[in-house]
């Protein structure tokens, strides 16, 4: 009883920001989010932190269907990379079973990414735009603010590595990880665990390859209320290694990888 008042009471605190009439505290929104965001206002709290919708109201209507407008105008042709984000939609799928599994999910999937590509003619296409998009097309309740949100978070990653190339990053986590955890480290090292196959693609893609999807949208709550989250993620990345040591001290090599691509379920309290 006292945990469903305490549940209430915090959507209650969400409620009354996401309600005031005329400017929407940001500040207090990502105190609040850092903890975690209810399931039924995580779309309009996340296009909050996002930027994509401003904490001024009073233009929200027009900002809203300059959106919309803008969306509908994007070139989302590509019949060749169309084919090849389809095929990496159904792998994705199969990975994530219970969830964006309708026929329409897969359309969202390819006009999003290339509406993105075709206005980022510099970005070549990767399977993993589809991990990246994928918590905003299951999250937000239209296909424009999806594509908005994931426009957000792409080039915030661009303007990241265009600071730390992804070589200084993975040679970074190296050093906290050999400095945190070195039996580990050395346990990997003795089992012939490549640590650059697994720690590029957790440091590039924001784990949302090898997460369960319920951890990683509860993860990326907290990124979004952050300032700068990508300075963060390593220090995670440590902290998930930390919470699968004594399992993964029990595994040989083989199992180690499957283990680091497919991470189990978490405690995500923060």
């Amino acid at each position: 009883m006292k945990q469903d008042e305490d549940k209430l009471s915090y959507i209650d605190d969400f409620q009354e920001i996401l309600q005031s009439e005329v400017y929407v505290d940001l500040e207090r929104l990502r105190i609040l989010a850092r903890h975690g965001i209810p399931n039924q206002l995580r779309s309009e709290v996340w296009k909050y932190l996002l930027g994509v919708q401003q904490a001024d109201r009073s233009k929200e209507l027009s900002s809203c269907k300059a959106r919309r407008e803008e969306y509908e105008q994007m070139d989302k042709e590509d019949i060749e990379i169309a084919k090849r984000i389809r095929g990496e939609v159904l792998r994705y799928q199969r990975r994530v079973p219970d969830i964006l599994q309708e026929k329409e999910y897969v359309n969202s999937f390819v006009n999003i990414i290339l509406a993105y590509l075709n206005s980022n003619r510099d970005v070549e296409y990767s399977p993993s735009l589809v991990s990246l998009c994928a918590p905003f097309i299951y999250v937000m309740d239209t296909e424009c603010d999806a594509y908005f949100c994931f426009e957000r978070l792409m080039q915030a990653l661009e303007d990241y590595n265009a600071s730390f190339s992804l070589k200084e990053q993975v040679a970074y986590f190296m050093t906290l990880f050999r400095c945190s955890l070195p039996e580990l480290c050395n346990y990997f090292e003795d089992e012939e665990v490549d640590i650059h196959e697994w720690s590029t693609s957790w440091l590039q893609n924001l784990l949302s390859k090898e997460m369960r999807f319920d951890n990683l949208v509860r993860l990326w709550d907290c990124y979004f209320a952050m300032s700068d989250p990508f300075a963060f993620h390593p220090f995670i990345c440590l902290s998930i290694l930390l919470s699968v040591k004594e399992a993964v001290e029990d595994l040989e090599q083989s199992e180690i990888r499957t283990m680091l691509h497919r991470l189990p379920l978490l405690n995500m309290d923060m």
